[in-house]
């Protein structure tokens, strides 16, 4: 098993402003937008040195989507930044007519995702937005592991011609991906090779499949590991190559299984090499307020459950 080494726990939340910062210096065309939440997503270092490229949209999210639409139209490259409860369900008509339908080059900053928001619960604790991001033609739907490949992301999601929706999250998480990784949309990274199961992971579940990985090559199971950053599009030949090499998988995501990557990842084998498949991820259930450690934990979306559903797959053929 590979080592990965986690140089310290960093919000993933910090590497998009690290990258948005890196934006602004280098391309005059990135503008940055903000339903008053500058701070929380870390967008305050390129608010205070590009003020003119700058936008407090205030609590009007659909507005800030509408605005972003315009200036894309006008040649901006604009970063819509918020919430990622606000950011897709309370502006799904706008996101569908005004970036997807009408094709125009809006990036979608949403932070806050998922469970790990802790303490907020159930109201801020969007779980089905890559769902939500998906169903839609024309978007990109990106969901970084770490620090540096969300900084990393940011910048990549610039120079993708067309929507794309970047999602992040508030915690400290360990930051392992090498600094200066070259990100590459829609192309899988393989994290260990092995032949016994593969085990799809994407978001803070990568480093969590990391460590099960590493308990089970222990245990003589040998993994095949895909860190999914990109879930739409699916890196499609790494993931049938992968699947035909195990003959089974195991998908771990901080989503619910419906609409996200476990069902892209099911949808794309049911069609070109079904195999026994298996899902870490949230059964049609909302969040609930606690420390984010452990709500992962009482959710099944850790080390220990990916564990267990790859022993529980290991004898099936």
């Amino acid at each position: 098993m590979k080592k990965y080494i986690n140089t310290g726990n960093k919000d993933t939340r910090s590497g998009f402003g690290a990258g948005l910062s890196h934006l602004g210096t280098i391309n005059p065309k990135v503008v940055a937008l903000c339903a008053d939440l500058t701070g929380s997503l870390k967008m305050d270092a390129f608010a205070k040195a590009h003020p003119e490229r700058f936008f407090q949209c205030g609590i009007a999210e659909a507005n800030m989507i509408g605005m972003a639409a315009g200036l894309a139209i006008g040649g901006a490259i604009p970063f819509a930044g918020t919430f990622a409860n606000f950011a897709t369900g309370r502006v799904y008509d706008q996101i569908r007519q005004s970036v997807c339908y009408s094709e125009t080059n809006v990036k979608i900053a949403a932070s806050h995702a998922g469970i790990t928001l802790g303490e907020d619960g159930a109201t801020h604790q969007i779980l089905e937005d890559m769902g939500l991001m998906r169903m839609l033609p024309n978007m990109v739907v990106i969901n970084p592991c770490d620090y540096n490949q969300t900084k990393a992301a940011t910048i990549a999601a610039a120079a993708w011609q067309g929507p794309v929706y970047l999602r992040f999250g508030r915690p400290g998480v360990p930051n392992f991906t090498p600094e200066g990784q070259v990100f590459e949309i829609g192309k899988a990274l393989h994290l260990n090779e092995g032949s016994d199961v593969t085990v799809i992971a994407t978001g803070h579940l990568v480093w969590e499949a990391i460590q099960a990985a590493e308990i089970l090559e222990k245990e003589g199971i040998s993994v095949d590991l895909l860190n999914i950053h990109t879930i739409k599009p699916l890196d499609r030949e790494a993931i049938i190559s992968s699947a035909v090499k195990s003959g089974r998988v195991v998908c771990a995501e901080e989503h619910l299984i419906a609409g996200g990557l476990g069902e892209a990842v099911a949808s794309l084998l049911a069609r070109e090499h079904p195999v026994p498949m298996r899902f870490v991820a949230i059964d049609d259930r909302f969040g609930q307020s606690g420390k984010p450690a452990q709500l992962m934990s009482a959710y099944g979306l850790d080390t220990a459950h990916i564990v267990a559903a790859v022993k529980e797959i290991i004898g099936v053929k």
